[in-house]
């Protein structure tokens, strides 16, 4: 299969270990992980994606103030090794939505981690103007697989201890660009965007560097976690999850479709050879998208190239692997 050959042979060794690509990204992750469970699948395919030197994770911060959101990622930065990772979420005003099945909460119960509420961590913005303040100019890829809240926040800060430049100014210097599961193309209403839509009208209007976006029918079609349940040789958090949420749900039968984790996938290794791109820009009102197309424009959405189950092969190796603690 000519797109498995392809992922094998991105991963550089020396002495046995997987090194950093000379062109690794710097990323920081931007999820409402507890609405849904693919976020944990994305999670573990950025982690998977450092282990083989691709990707450097700078952050990974919550766009939902859920309680159980922050120790969630804390469980999985735990079990892949980077506890240390820096974890935030948004203060005030923002989502909060638990996740019906109860799966964070049965993850807590299980596995070590060092943050108990989300209430604990520091606010989303200030992690993410800290770490882009430490960061080379035009290198850092924000992934956004959740609510636009902490990015529109982001562009309305003011200068701080961390930079001088004000939130949009930060955003033009330090990253290259963002990657966001929101929208439907060309047109639709769709969760991410909806749920705090005036935080997706600003950030979608004013963000000052390109933008892709993986529409709601990319995932749609893209379905993961079967062979992670069924893999005898395969344990920890993110089969966990998978297994317990999977038959809760007549859709997820065949598996749970996997929006999150090709907006991971993109990010690290770009559209190509998966995905096709329609350049323009976005247009939103009252939470919903449509496009316009435009030759000159700095956004691009996600066209289908490649066969669903050939990427959803792909994203399931990744979320197979195995844990370090």
């Amino acid at each position: 299969m000519k797109f498995m050959i392809v992922c094998l042979f991105t991963v550089f060794h020396f002495g046995g270990y997987a090194q950093a690509h000379p062109r690794a990204v710097p990323v920081i992750l931007d999820t409402d992980i507890g609405p849904d469970y693919d976020d944990v699948g994305a999670v573990a395919v950025l982690h998977a994606l450092a282990d083989r030197g691709e990707v450097i994770p700078l952050a990974i911060v919550a766009s939902n103030k859920n309680k159980w959101v922050a120790p969630t990622i804390d469980v999985l930065n735990t079990y892949f090794g980077r506890s240390g990772l820096p974890v935030g979420a948004p203060k005030g005003k923002a989502p909060n939505i638990g996740a019906w099945q109860k799966w964070p909460e049965m993850l807590l119960e299980k596995y070590p981690h060092s943050i108990n509420s989300t209430d604990e961590v520091p606010d989303a913005v200030t992690i993410y103007r800290k770490v882009l303040s430490q960061q080379k100019d035009n290198s850092v890829t924000i992934v956004s697989i959740g609510f636009l809240t902490n990015l529109s926040n982001l562009l309305n800060s003011k200068p701080d201890q961390f930079s001088k430049l004000p939130g949009k100014e930060l955003v033009k210097r330090k990253v290259r660009k963002l990657v966001s599961m929101a929208g439907g193309f060309p047109k639709g209403r769709e969760f991410n965007l909806l749920t705090d839509s005036s935080a997706s009208e600003n950030v979608f209007n004013n963000w000052p560097t390109p933008v892709i976006f993986s529409g709601f029918e990319i995932g749609k079609n893209i379905k993961t976690g079967l062979g992670l349940v069924h893999d005898t040789s395969v344990s920890g958090p993110v089969k966990d999850v998978f297994s317990f949420c999977i038959p809760k749900a007549k859709e997820d039968s065949v598996g749970r479709m996997s929006w999150d984790e090709t907006t991971v996938l993109v990010a690290i290794r770009g559209a190509s050879p998966y995905f096709g791109l329609k350049r323009g820009h976005i247009i939103i009102s009252g939470g919903n998208n449509s496009w316009r197309d435009d030759k000159n424009g700095s956004q691009y959405y996600l066209t289908k190239e490649t066969p669903s189950e050939e990427i959803a092969v792909i994203l399931e190796m990744y979320m197979k692997e195995k844990g370090k603690y």
